[in-house]
């Protein structure tokens, strides 16, 4: 240790010595030049360079911009996409007028006031009007910017319409669980993550009705075009974010704080593949939060299509109790017979071969199953 100590005293006394070194020859050169001698060498050569460096930064941005675009998201596929894409474009045109403005006169003042024997630099100690113009001009440009992006933020953000179709979300390392609130009542029942088990991924808590008749889907999530769709989202494990990029969805998925977002899709995913030329595209969910070694792989499938077709898939769903037919044993006894309705076909036929009251209910329906589900 004393050994590293030493050599880094010794370093740093070195460039010490060399920045002293140098201040010294600085110091010589604008005395010279106090006196007209001591012309800074390659002076010209400089100056063209800063003209030269200015047209190939405006050629390289403006060839860099139009060989990625091809590679831009199309045209946004829900109503506040295209809202935000606007916004987006708005104030990029604003940030590269600004750049260029500010970058050329960077630019164009080093060369065009370089030094040249003879020339004497004017000082303003105060110019009011100049103070006012660079003051109240970026002010007004920062406050409509912020504005314009608040108001558009808070419509997005506002309370869904009472008609939206509403669909729970459920990031977990590494993938989504979609829950629907079924085709009969149309809500999600309650759910406690105490209630979390390899199979009841979700907590689904069944001594809510409203849980009878909701199902889930691993693989895929479906949405009908052209209606309000409520995003219900929460987090099982870590910290993980909804991204839709076709649609312009984003919004964090939070441990313990569900979150929620809200749009208006208007474009199938047929449509969207006619519009691209590409009958293999598929509308996607990933996951922008890094949220482990597994993350790359957080992906899903979205199917946008019409009420009819959407209608048609819901109800050809199983209900997770048609699932799991073993957890109608977590079901109060004054609910079992209304979640029955939501039972296979067998399950159903077999308890009906009993006495109608709770108790033999719960005999011909939990039993074993209880023992299972609670394992």
């Amino acid at each position: 240790m004393v050994y590293i100590v030493g050599i880094l005293a010794l370093v740093f006394l070195v460039l010490t010595i060399t920045v002293i070194v140098r201040m010294q020859k600085v110091l010589k050169g604008v005395k010279s030049s106090e006196t007209g001698e001591g012309l800074p060498q390659g002076n010209r050569w400089n100056g063209a360079m800063f003209i030269l460096f200015l047209v190939f930064a405006l050629v390289a941005s403006t060839w860099s911009f139009l060989v990625a675009e091809k590679d831009f998201l199309p045209e946004a596929s829900s109503i506040h996409g295209r809202r935000t894409d606007d916004l987006f474009w708005f104030s990029m045109g604003i940030l590269t007028i600004a750049c260029i403005v500010v970058n050329f006169l960077l630019f164009f003042f080093s060369w065009k006031y370089q030094y040249k024997k003879g020339n004497k630099a004017t000082f303003y100690p105060e110019n009011h009007k100049l103070e006012l113009i660079w003051t109240v001009i970026p002010a007004v440009v920062m406050a409509t910017l912020v504005f314009t992006g608040w108001r558009a933020w808070s419509d997005i953000t506002s309370d869904a319409p009472k008609d939206s179709e509403v669909v729970e979300i459920v990031g977990k390392q590494f993938g989504w669980i979609v829950r629907y609130p079924g085709v009969n009542d149309k809500k999600l029942g309650n759910y406690n993550y105490k209630l979390i088990d390899a199979q009841n991924e979700l907590g689904i808590d069944l001594s809510d009705e409203f849980s009878f008749d909701d199902f889930t889907n691993p693989s895929e999530m479906h949405i009908p075009v052209n209606k309000p769709v409520l995003l219900k989202i929460r987090a099982r494990d870590v910290l993980h974010s909804v991204f839709i990029p076709h649609l312009r969805v984003k919004m964090d998925a939070v441990p313990g704080m569900p979150t929620r977002f809200w749009f208006v899709a208007d474009k199938t995913t047929n449509e969207m593949r006619a519009e691209l030329g590409n009958p293999d595209f598929d509308y996607e969910i990933a996951c922008t939060e890094i949220c482990g070694q597994g993350h790359f792989g957080m992906r899903m499938r979205l199917v946008i299509e019409d009420e009819v077709s959407y209608r048609k898939w819901c109800a050809e769903q199983k209900t997770f109790l048609q699932t799991y037919p073993d957890y109608l044993a977590k079901v109060p006894a004054n609910l079992k017979a209304k979640a029955l309705q939501y039972m296979p076909t067998q399950t159903t036929e077999s308890t009906e071969t009993t006495p109608a009251d709770s108790t033999s209910v719960d005999a011909a329906s939990g039993g074993a199953g209880t023992s299972a589900s609670l394992r």
